[in-house]
């Protein structure tokens, strides 16, 4: 077994989080490419109809949540059920693993509460210079 060393190159678990097969990349990647207000408003009310998603969250056009509803299915995040109704009739539920992004996702909003204005004031100061 390798042995453990920490550095620059090595993260917590041994790896190296540049890698190309990294598995932060996998998480950087679905948090980046993710409304997360999709996952959180899914976890918060449990299954949910495409159009409940989008009164509850806004902002969003119903293509993006379509598309993010797709990606996250892929990403095997939420389930999507479909009935057999007229006329058709579709629902999303978070799987374990978007359960399990909760967490993570409620660590960032706290994150953003803690140091927003930071974030605002340099972004502003940016855009003056």
């Amino acid at each position: 077994m390798a042995e453990l060393h920490e550095g620059p190159d090595v993260d917590a678990m041994g790896g190296n989080p540049f890698a190309a097969d990294c598995r932060a990349r996998i998480a950087f990647e679905i948090l980046a490419n993710t409304w997360d207000s999709v996952v959180y408003a899914l976890g918060e009310n449990g299954s949910m109809r495409p159009r409940a998603v989008l009164d509850r969250i806004g902002g969003i056009s119903p293509k993006v949540l379509n598309e993010t509803l797709r990606r996250l299915e892929y990403n095997g995040l939420v389930h999507r059920r479909r009935y057999a109704e007229a006329p058709p009739r579709v629902d999303y539920t978070l799987t374990t693993a978007g359960t399990a992004l909760l967490s993570p996702i409620r660590a960032l909003a706290a994150w953003a509460d803690t140091h927003g204005d930071e974030v605002l004031a340099a972004q502003d100061r940016f855009h003056r210079n």
